[in-house]
C-alpha cells in the first residue's frame, strides 16, 4: 500500500511539472494555427437551417452561406415578408431556400415546423446530425456572455446562459465524429436591435458590420472553430478579467458609456 501511494504521489508530481510544459504547447500550437491559412470545409452537401434569417445576423448569415456554396438554405422568422424577401435573394444566388414563419419562442410551433423541415430534407436536428455522422449548430450569442455590462441585466443573463449551454453542448459533441458547434461572441453590431447604443470610445471600437460577422462565423463552420470573439480585441478582455478581475470590472463600467436606447435590450434573447 505505502508503494503504491508513493507511485501515485510520483504520478501526481509528475503531472504538476508537465502542465506549465503542455499549457506552453497549447499556447505556440495555436499561434502557430493563426498564422497558417485555414483549410476551410466545402458546404456544397450541407443544408442550413437559420433562425431569424430575414433580418439582421441572421439574413446576413442565410446570405454568406448560399454564396459559399451550401446547398440548401432553411430560414425560419416571424415575419413573413422579411423572410420572403431574404428567400428570393438567395434564390437569385441559384441556390435553393425554404421559409417557415416560426416563433422560436413558442414551443409547439417548434416542433410543428421542425417536422415539417425534417419531412422536406431529412437533416434538420442534432438527433439526426448524430444519425448521419455530419453537422454543425451555431449560436449567435454576444460578447456580454463573457462580460456583463451595467443596465442589461436580462439581457447578460440570458447570453451567459446560452454560453453555458453551447459550451457543455460542445465538450459534449467531442466524442460525436462529424457533428460540431461554434458560439460566436460579436461586440456591438450595427444592426436595428442596437440602435442608438453609444460606447466611451466609437472610433476605436465603431460597431461591427452585419456581413462581415456573417462572413467570419461561415468561415468558422468551415474550420470547425468552437469559439469565435469579434473582434478580436475582446480576447484581451477575457485575458485582463482572470487577471486582474476588479479592474476589469471597474474599465468596464468606464467603456461602457451611456445607452440611450437600453429599453430595447428588454425582452431580448
Amino acid at each position: 500500500m505505502k508503494r503504491m501511494n508513493t507511485q501515485m504521489d510520483w504520478r501526481s508530481l509528475a503531472s504538476l511539472l508537465l502542465f506549465p510544459v503542455q499549457m506552453v504547447f497549447y499556447v505556440v500550437k495555436a499561434a502557430v494555427l493563426l498564422l497558417l491559412p485555414a483549410r476551410l470545409r466545402e458546404l456544397s452537401r450541407d443544408t442550413v437551417l437559420i433562425t431569424g434569417g430575414g433580418r439582421g445576423i441572421g439574413r446576413h448569415l442565410a446570405l454568406e452561406f448560399a454564396k459559399q456554396g451550401a446547398r440548401k438554405i432553411i430560414i425560419w422568422g416571424r415575419t413573413e415578408k422579411c423572410l420572403k424577401e431574404t428567400c428570393e435573394e438567395i434564390r437569385s444566388l441559384g441556390v435553393e431556400c425554404h421559409h417557415f414563419v416560426c416563433d422560436i419562442g413558442n414551443k409547439e410551433e417548434v416542433y410543428q415546423q421542425a417536422k415539417a423541415v425534417r419531412e422536406k430534407t431529412t437533416k434538420a436536428f442534432l438527433p439526426r446530425m448524430l444519425e448521419l455522422q455530419h453537422g454543425h449548430i451555431v449560436c449567435m450569442n454576444s460578447v456580454l456572455a463573457l462580460s456583463a455590462i451595467p443596465g442589461a441585466i436580462d439581457y447578460c443573463t440570458s447570453k451567459s446562459s446560452s454560453f453555458a449551454f453551447m459550451e457543455s453542448l460542445t465538450l459534449g459533441l467531442l466524442d460525436c465524429p462529424g457533428v460540431n458547434a461554434t458560439t460566436v461572441l460579436p461586440f456591438h453590431t450595427s444592426t436595428e436591435m442596437f440602435h442608438g447604443m453609444k460606447t466611451r470610445f466609437p472610433k476605436l471600437f465603431p460597431p461591427l458590420k452585419p456581413d462581415m460577422v456573417a462572413r467570419r462565423t461561415v468561415e468558422a463552420v468551415q474550420t470547425n472553430q468552437a469559439l469565435l470573439l469579434l473582434p478580436w480585441t475582446m480576447h484581451l478582455l477575457v485575458i485582463m478579467k482572470s487577471i486582474l478581475p476588479h479592474t476589469a470590472l471597474e474599465e468596464i463600467y468606464r467603456f461602457t458609456g451611456s445607452y440611450a436606447c437600453m429599453d430595447s435590450f428588454k425582452g431580448r434573447t
